[in-house]
């Protein structure tokens, strides 16, 4: 009975520190973005309450301008894909070509003719995976290949065609609406993906099926969930070149929006996805639309990308930095999780699953671990399956944690700030993963030492929550350069009572997660 009492004593404590934090976040962020709107980049007349927009995010400006037409253009694709599919009963093959067909009609208007060079780098990845799959060697062929390609897209800035010769160099008017090298980075995911799912093809499936369809609810219910759609080997002509340029090519998810496996993709074009029934895809349709109205509300009220862009935190209080710091990272999380769900949603519409890239909010994490499982999860996944197994798993983990990071920072961009986060994390992992192998091998069974455990766990928490937001701030908002500064800002005698505020913070926002965590176990024990 005390016990209950306390966790409740402590539950209502915990609440009411949060709802007392977040007033003190809304009413600075309120006032910091009255008080600079004029010193600020980025803003734009909006449409709430006549206030001004924060549109410095140069992404999340292309999306929410070109919103309408892509709307239009999507719904006008996979309406016509779904009817023709519907009306010839058309299976794999022939819906590859349909697939084919619209979305080259898409990016001939994004890219225009810098079409040619998607087309050719994806045919050389094609051929080589036909020719070298049963090869040993095969598969380091094929990252060298591809994380070539990634790097010599950006070095070249995605090539001139007078590189080719002065004959050429007309072509270059002609490049369309959007940089096609930005589009490649997915493109290169989805050649990993075809080369890696074809080689192991060729060897032997890597799920035991009847042992997977037993386990899975989804499965025993006569349907097929992701994870078996992606895990079982597929017959050698659905690796048809066709199907492979469908796939890399996918309307819906192209520009953005979670990674599909080959084998996923593949599956589906023959017998579109049961998983989500019309209503399902009707609910997450209006779900987004929710999102949409929270995300424009948060850029009409609090300019926290604005600050990040213009420099101007470098004049703010170290609470003011702190405020700043952790509204710009939830203002990326919730920009990534608009995009990806209106992506998702579309490829839904047509029939092809695939992850949900963000399944918890970003203030439900306080483990390295369950934060990067949760942000993009679709891409966890796809790092799951093609690097962190075939580099050993779990035997290797603290090996594998620096090439996975290296790569993913390299994947998003040649930038030394991007270097930085991706090592900063690493370096960061690393406690994590020895606490974690250790904590995993003490139990204890007296009241004292589960409490004395808990503790220290949320202390843990807390440090990795800040230890995850310093990354963050040097990857996307102040860089390597600004990192020196920030500190010696924080260590001043002011600074002191804020980096406290910041860790109890924390931690009070760790043992609340611990409440949701049980209230959920308790509830699936029910």
């Amino acid at each position: 009975m005390s016990t209950l009492f306390w966790k409740r004593s402590e539950l209502l404590f915990l609440i009411l520190y949060a709802v007392a934090f977040y007033a003190i976040v809304i009413q600075r962020s309120l006032y910091l973005s009255h008080d600079h709107s004029r010193e600020l980049y980025g803003l734009r007349r909006g449409w709430m309450f006549n206030r001004l927009n924060d549109l410095s995010d140069a992404q999340w400006r292309n999306f929410h301008g070109n919103l309408p037409i892509l709307t239009f253009v999507l719904g006008l694709f996979t309406f016509g894909a779904n009817t023709l599919r519907s009306q010839f009963y058309l299976k794999a093959k022939e819906m590859s070509v349909v697939w084919f067909l619209i979305s080259l009609a898409y990016i001939l208007h994004l890219h225009g003719a810098c079409v040619v060079f998607v087309l050719s780098i994806a045919s050389v990845n094609y051929f080589l995976a036909k020719i070298l799959a049963k090869s040993k060697s095969y598969l380091y062929v094929l990252w060298i290949f591809n994380i070539s390609i990634l790097l010599l897209n950006r070095i070249y800035d995605g090539y001139s065609f007078s590189l080719f010769g002065n004959h050429w160099a007309f072509l270059d008017s002609y490049r369309g609406s959007f940089r096609w090298q930005i589009c490649f980075n997915l493109v290169v995911l989805r050649m990993i993906s075809f080369g890696c799912d074809y080689y192991w093809s060729v060897k032997e499936t890597r799920l035991h099926q009847k042992k997977h369809i037993v386990c899975c609810s989804i499965c025993s219910s006569g349907k097929a969930c992701y994870h078996f759609l992606q895990e079982r080997g597929l017959h050698s002509r659905q690796y048809s070149f066709i199907t492979y340029i469908a796939y890399l090519l996918y309307a819906p998810l192209y520009i953005a929006g979670p990674i599909v496996s080959f084998n996923a993709f593949a599956s589906q074009l023959d017998v579109p996805q049961r998983s989500h029934s019309v209503g399902d895809v009707a609910f997450y349709g209006l779900r987004w639309v929710l999102c949409f109205v929270l995300m424009e509300t948060m850029t009409h009220f609090f300019y926290y990308n604005a600050f990040a862009t213009s420099g101007l935190w470098r004049q703010l209080s170290p609470l003011e930095i702190f405020i700043i710091g952790y509204g710009v990272i939830n203002f990326m999380w919730l920009k990534f999780l608009v995009i990806w769900r209106y992506f998702r949603f579309w490829s839904l519409v047509a029939g092809i699953e695939t992850i949900e890239n963000m399944p918890k909010c970003i203030n439900n994490c306080y483990s390295l671990e369950t934060f990067w499982k949760c942000w993009h999860a679709s891409f966890n996944k796809w790092i799951v399956r093609y690097m962190y197994i075939p580099l050993g798993g779990s035997h290797k983990k603290l090996f594998n944690t620096w090439i996975i990071f290296t790569f993913v920072a390299l994947w998003h961009d040649l930038e030394w700030k991007l270097i930085s986060w991706a090592w900063l994390t690493c370096i960061f992992f690393i406690p994590e993963i020895v606490i974690k192998s250790s904590v995993s091998s003490f139990t204890s069974r007296s009241a004292t030492g589960k409490l004395f455990l808990r503790e220290m766990s949320a202390v843990a928490g807390a440090i990795t929550i800040t230890c995850l937001m310093v990354a963050n701030l040097v990857g996307y908002v102040i860089g390597p350069s600004g990192t020196s500064w920030l500190i010696s800002r924080l260590v001043k005698k002011d600074g002191f009572p804020v980096l406290g505020f910041i860790f109890l913070s924390f931690y009070v926002a760790v043992k609340l997660m611990f409440h949701i965590r049980d209230n959920k176990q308790n509830t699936k024990q029910i």
